[in-house]
């Protein structure tokens, strides 16, 4: 036992040492770099597909959908029907008895108001209902729409017929493509905010009411358009430059003129495809600051 709780200490102590070996590397390496030189990181200038988005969040809800009620009162004989089954227009969906003594009535029909499926079955057999009381809920879901609230500052980017992208947990490596085909006159006076309508094909059906879903409402798209990482281009005074390594071991500032904008990348102009740009230590670097590629 002895044994074993010296081995156990000779290798705790072995590690140990490693470890302050490696950080005193690190040290050695950083304490040989020059105080007044900058280390910093490059990433090259490429050519992507770049899409600039509004970001926004909403709901899907079927294209069309319709609670169903009976025309009379009485009891509930029996649902035709159930949910998922698919349902044409003016088709019965459930049968109502009438509700009076000493009287005998055929069954009334609770007819469908459009064609799609049975998205819900409110009522069991033999529950009392009334004109008031919902019976079904019909969903055609060949397409569906989801509403997202656009702020009002990017209200003057959102138009009828502009390309969007929906996504939901349920899929999440899909993306679903629609349009925008309604977008509200009237900005609400409370949220600031104006509602749109994304109209997205369903024919799979994948889609649901009631779904979460995220919207990306493409605002401008280039193709093959020369970029770097959003946090390589600094602004000033109203102008763009990013920094570039140069001989000597220097930094250069150079203008350029920004494009498309995203989350990740900036598309420019000034730069040739392949060009190095500094990307991290920027703070405090200026035009001939000296510096040290981290690779």
């Amino acid at each position: 036992m002895k044994k074993i709780k010296t081995q156990l200490i000779i290798l705790t102590v072995a590690a140990a040492a490693l470890a302050a070996g490696c950080r005193n590397k690190e040290v050695e390496a950083f304490n040989s770099i020059e105080k007044d030189r900058f280390l910093v990181k490059t990433e090259k200038a490429q050519v992507r597909d770049l899409e600039e988005y509004i970001l926004l969040t909403g709901s899907v809800k079927a294209l069309d959908e319709a609670t169903l009620f009976p025309r009379i009162s009485g009891k509930l004989l029996r649902n035709i029907l159930k949910e998922g089954d698919p349902v044409r227009k003016d088709e019965a969906v459930a049968l109502v008895e009438r509700d009076e003594v000493g009287t005998v009535y055929e069954p009334a029909p609770v007819p469908s108001t459009l064609t799609g499926v049975i998205g819900r079955i409110y009522q069991d057999t033999g529950a009392s209902v009334n004109p008031a009381t919902p019976i079904a809920l019909v969903v055609n879901q060949a397409q569906v729409r989801v509403a997202v609230d656009v702020p009002e500052k990017y209200s003057g980017k959102v138009f009828q017929g502009q390309r969007a992208a929906i996504k939901v947990d349920a899929f999440p490596d899909r993306r679903f493509n629609g349009k925008v085909y309604r977008v509200s006159p009237v900005v609400d006076s409370r949220s600031r905010n104006t509602m749109v309508e994304v109209l997205v094909d369903n024919a799979d059906g994948r889609l649901k009411s009631g779904m979460f879903a995220e919207a990306r409402l493409i605002v401008a798209s280039r193709g093959a358009a020369l970029s770097v990482p959003a946090g390589a281009v600094v602004s000033e005074d109203g102008a763009n430059f990013v920094f570039v390594p140069a001989a000597g071991g220097l930094a250069a500032r150079l203008p350029v003129t920004t494009g498309i904008k995203t989350s990740e990348f900036v598309q420019i102009s000034g730069l040739t495809d392949g060009a190095d740009v500094i990307t991290f230590g920027l703070y405090g670097l200026k035009d001939g600051s000296k510096i040290k590629v981290q690779q």
